[in-house]
């Protein structure tokens, strides 16, 4: 449990300000029905996080035991520096629009997710905890807790949500995994 835990708080507030979260506003502005576009992110999100989990275990397979602890603080260091930099909406029209709101949502958050922070938190999660079905189940529903509310609020949620302080809460909570995450590597020994 402790893996499904720490992967759905660490998502949803990494995802405060995210640019996912705005292609989120920019989708709900572009279509009227919500559940569709609520679908295509958790179907988008399942099949990013799926794989970006499953390369974080074999990392933490394929590198030698010793080390994985000093990685995965390092990462979740770096992790928490990057959650400080705030993101920006680049969600431009796209020729996936015309497909409908469930199918360019899918598309456009599986590849809007492609190297972002949440995405790269999910490796280092995957790698961090053994229970790598509870790591993408967490982060996915990570992405909905942060998602679904700008959904179904749109721009009036965006234009009261703090996102300097939202970002500063993220990256202290990665923080304290790397603490963790050494604190437990050094206590073993």
């Amino acid at each position: 449990m402790d893996a499904f835990l720490a992967s759905t708080v660490a998502v949803a507030i990494a995802e405060i300000g995210d640019k996912t979260q705005l292609l989120s506003l920019f989708l709900v502005a572009r279509y009227a029905s919500r559940l569709p576009i609520i679908l295509g992110i958790f179907v988008a999100t399942i099949l990013n996080h799926a794989l970006s989990a499953l390369l974080g275990a074999w990392m933490a397979e394929v590198i030698p035991e010793a080390w994985l602890p000093w990685i995965l603080a390092v990462s979740f260091v770096a992790i928490a520096l990057w959650l400080l930099v705030p993101d920006k909406d680049d969600s431009e029209d796209s020729a996936f629009l015309g497909m409908g709101a469930f199918m360019a949502t899918t598309v456009m958050f599986f590849l809007a997710e492609i190297g972002d922070k949440t995405q790269i938190a999910t490796v280092v999660l995957a790698a961090r905890y053994t229970e790598t079905f509870w790591v993408i189940m967490g982060t996915t529903v990570g992405m909905l807790l942060a998602n679904i509310p700008v959904i179904m609020a749109g721009k009036w949620l965006m234009d009261r949500l703090p996102l300097s302080t939202a970002r500063i809460g993220a990256s202290i909570l990665f923080l304290i995994l790397a603490v963790v995450t050494l604190w437990t590597a050094l206590m073993s020994v």
